[in-house]
């Protein structure tokens, strides 16, 4: 008898109106050893309770649906979960108001529905892991597009030269161990840099600084 211990499952809960599209992710997701659709839903009314009910860790969100749509549905699930799941936007259009403004309600990322198979894989594992899923040209756009709103949430963080360096780098999409690389200092300084931003910032996540970064003219989406 061949014992041993077992893969720890990512828990994942589909919203999409599509029904194809929910049973193309399930497919896709469920192929894994280490990913688990706990359920799906067609509405954003629904994302609330079944979340409560089967504690996913993250919540592949269709950003356009009728009745309660992506970002509606990611501001409540912020605001009645104590540790709400990982929230991943699903949409067709990257340049997207809905997209921009998911993001802004809390979301960690957005993924094509055009993706191929081992880029949403990677991206729900990503986002598991407490990461965020950026791509820095998109986000650019998305903000010249649908940022400047004036919402200055740095006048008041006070954050060190340091975290503002750090800040800086993490609007381009680099990793820890690349902004270490790039200021020639520890991982683990750079680790407390960034949950130092996070903190002063009171965002949750490097989706929402970067944000908060553009939306208050520290960086431009001109560079």
């Amino acid at each position: 008898m061949t014992t041993g211990t077992a893969t720890p499952s990512t828990g994942v809960l589909i919203v999409d109106d599509d029904e194809l599209i929910r049973v193309g992710l399930r497919a896709i997701l469920d192929a894994q050893p280490d990913l688990r659709v706990l359920g799906e839903a067609a509405d954003g009314a629904e994302v609330p309770p079944l979340v409560a009910r089967l504690r996913p860790q993250v919540v592949l969100m269709d950003v356009r649906m009728p009745g309660i749509d992506g970002i509606q549905a990611t501001r409540r699930l912020l605001a009645t979960s104590a540790d709400p799941p990982r929230v991943l936007v699903v949409t067709t259009f990257a340049n997207d108001e809905y997209v921009y403004e998911a993001l802004r309600a809390g979301a960690s990322g957005f993924l094509l529905k055009r993706a191929r198979p081992a880029e949403v894989v990677e991206a729900v594992r990503v986002v598991a892991r407490g990461e965020s899923l950026l791509f820095p040209a998109a986000i650019r756009r998305l903000a010249g597009a649908y940022g400047g709103r004036g919402a200055d949430r740095l006048a008041s963080a006070r954050l060190t030269d340091r975290e503002a360096e750090v800040l800086r780098l993490m609007t381009t999409g680099l990793s820890n161990p690349e902004i270490a690389t790039q200021l020639v200092v520890g991982v683990e300084t750079v680790k407390t840099h960034v949950g130092n931003v996070l903190a002063k910032l009171g965002v949750r996540d490097r989706t929402q600084a970067v944000i908060a970064a553009y939306e208050s003219g520290f960086v431009t989406p001109s560079g």
